[in-house]
């Protein structure tokens, strides 16, 4: 029986000529990735052992989720990042005004690449599957074992291919698919299963889309998401990647556990209502929903792509006078490409505010908290009560062109209904 694309990476990295579901496995690591948030606590685990950490050049640390500090406690969590980079000389910390977003940046300096394994403490790691590796969140004892190690033990998934038909409109995202797809399955619908990415309507997807999509595997239950490997995906990695890596793609009788498929032709503009990513409901079928606030960004949608989508809509249009958008460019490259393009002026002409790097607002540490009957339309990945703010606030997921169309309406729309 041959392979798919999870299962070779997992079987080159253990040792293995092959692997089947279920079986337990050790693995080499080629990056262990930690925040502000995961990190510390981490570091304490990796002290017990009493070891140097395994190798300085794959462990990449970025203090993102509360950075700038915004407290005391948060000032101190991120000085004990800073003190174990240094202690170690590890080469990949990022520091405030030279960071951004971990997904959005371990991609964008090419820390991440075809075939490689990769293990985060922190759920989104599975991001980096859109370039066709297997990557997947750990907790705080695993990754400091792994700090020390350069191992980490796993389970090997089953795998749900997820086939993508047709071509994706005008108006359409990684956001939409990715959403579409969670409200098939559900959140629990790929619980401890990988996704794996295939048909013609991948051609149609930028890397933009992939990243979403594949970030947001874990909203669905999901392990991992990997897509293969094509052109798009190697211009992406052109003069980022300087690391050898290995192209995988799945045997021809590779097994599924089943499959899923999506005509990427048929979607419509998708919102995911409160409290949970499945929620999921198409723009044109809802009523009118006032909202308060809208967040564009974060590790799902920060990238250059979405800023661009948002600028598109925004140009000419002033924010609703009842409601705050918030802009976080998910890296400072990111940051410096929308302020070369224009889309920072755009924004802020537009009544909209711009914030450096962070996940802030996505898990409700700061710029951009609700407090009890609000509602949010945000980019960001999960809508769980309480998970911006208030436990009686309220968040809508979509893409960025909902979002920037629903900052001007005042309420939840889409970009045809902006006049």
């Amino acid at each position: 029986m041959g392979m798919n694309m999870t299962e070779k990476i997992l079987a080159k990295h253990a040792g293995l000529e092959s692997v089947v579901p279920g079986q337990l496995i050790n693995c080499k690591l080629d990056m262990v990735l930690a925040n502000d948030i995961t990190a510390p606590p981490a570091i304490k685990e990796f002290e017990k052992i009493g070891k140097p950490v395994f190798d300085r050049t794959k462990i990449a640390l970025v203090p993102d989720h509360f950075t700038p500090n915004k407290d005391i406690k948060t000032a101190a969590m991120t000085k004990a990042v800073r003190d174990f980079a240094k202690q170690y000389d590890i080469v990949n910390y990022f520091e405030v005004g030279r960071m951004g977003i971990e997904h959005v940046i371990l991609p964008e300096k090419g820390l991440v690449a075809p075939g490689l394994l990769t293990i985060g403490a922190d759920s989104h790691t599975c991001t980096y599957g859109a370039l066709g590796g297997f990557a997947t969140g750990v907790g705080t004892t695993d990754l400091g074992v792994a700090l020390a190690t350069g191992e980490c033990w796993f389970k090997v998934p089953e795998t749900i291919k997820v086939t993508l038909t047709g071509t994706r409109p005008a108006g359409i995202n990684g956001k939409d698919v990715i959403l579409t797809l969670i409200g098939m399955i559900g959140v629990d619908g790929a619980r401890y299963q990988a996704l794996e990415f295939a048909g013609e309507g991948l051609a149609s997807l930028s890397m933009t889309d992939r990243f979403t999509i594949a970030n947001m595997a874990i909203e669905a239950g999901g392990k991992n998401g990997i897509f293969p490997v094509d052109k798009k995906t190697m211009e992406y990695i052109e003069g980022r990647v300087t690391k050898e890596y290995e192209i995988v793609t799945p045997d021809a009788d590779a097994s599924y556990a089943r499959e899923v498929v999506i005509n990427l032709s048929e979607l419509k503009p998708v919102v995911a209502f409160p409290h949970l990513p499945g929620n999921v409901k198409r723009v044109c079928d809802i009523g009118e929903i006032k909202i308060d606030q809208v967040v564009i960004g974060s590790c799902t949608n920060g990238r250059l792509e979405d800023l661009q989508y948002a600028a598109e809509i925004l140009a000419g249009h002033q924010v609703h006078k009842d409601v705050r958008c918030i802009i976080v460019p998910g890296s400072q490259q990111v940051y410096l490409e929308a302020m070369n393009a224009g889309y920072i002026e755009t924004f802020i002409n537009s009544g909209a505010a711009v914030s450096t790097p962070t996940c802030g607002p996505c898990m409700g540490g700061h710029m951009g908290i609700l407090t009890a009957g609000e509602r949010c339309v945000s980019t960001t990945n999960r809508n769980f009560r309480g998970r911006m703010g208030h436990v009686d606030s309220e968040v809508y997921l979509a893409g960025p062109h909902v979002a920037a169309a629903s900052a001007i309406m005042g309420k939840i729309a889409v970009p045809e209904e902006v006049k």
